[in-house]
């Protein structure tokens, strides 16, 4: 792994972050990673109409990182998985069900595919980004402070709007797809405003000492 002078290592995720709101209120972000530290999971945050945050996470030691690095008031232990094939991404997780379907590349799709990956893909490039995020897609930041003195960079290298989605909580319809709004509250962003499907490569540098 990468090591910055004062800091510890970094650990690079590479995969899709769905984000999509539902008609009673209830946020949702979907995070699959087919290459990580840990192999390929998937997980879940979770924020209800009435600000409630919660983790769904496949085990302790990613449901551990993953709280240690975004704020919740609630970590849930289940399987967390995700196929995606006919066009279709479905989602399972403990309570949660959900299923969406992307639509084709937009023009920010076609934009950040348009940057070569070595550059898109390196921290640098995602710290030049933030403030043009910042200006055009509200609330989203690709640099912060995560939590535990960690550093995270978010660099997008695909974007498809979501066009459709059903989701449910212990069988509960939760209504119609709708904006992401207002924005989530885990870190120090949100994902995009509109529902969307991103592809990223995260990478959280851990502070000095940290294993």
């Amino acid at each position: 792994m990468n090591q910055a002078p004062g800091r510890g290592r970094r650990l690079r995720f590479e995969g899709w972050i769905a984000g999509v709101g539902t008609a009673s209120g209830t946020r949702l972000v979907v995070g699959y990673w087919p290459s990580s530290p840990w192999g390929e999971f998937a997980d879940v945050m979770v924020e209800r109409a009435d600000g409630q945050r919660e983790l769904l996470a496949p085990s302790a030691r990613i449901a551990d990182f993953v709280a240690g690095t975004y704020r919740f008031d609630d970590v849930t232990r289940c399987p967390v998985t995700v196929v995606a094939e006919s066009g279709r991404w479905q989602v399972a997780a403990g309570p949660l069900r959900l299923t969406f379907t992307p639509g084709r590349r937009d023009a920010l799709g076609f934009l950040l595919r348009a940057v070569p990956r070595r550059v898109a893909s390196a921290p640098l490039w995602a710290a030049a980004c933030d403030l043009p995020a910042r200006c055009l897609l509200s609330g989203v930041r690709t640099r912060g402070s995560a939590g535990a003195g960690r550093r995270e960079w978010y660099a997008a290298l695909d974007h498809h709007p979501i066009t459709a989605a059903q989701a449910s909580w212990d069988g509960s319809d939760l209504g119609g797809l709708r904006w992401v709004d207002p924005p989530v509250r885990f870190g120090f962003g949100s994902v995009p405003r509109r529902p969307s499907l991103t592809r990223v490569v995260s990478t959280v540098e851990l502070p000095a000492g940290e294993e």
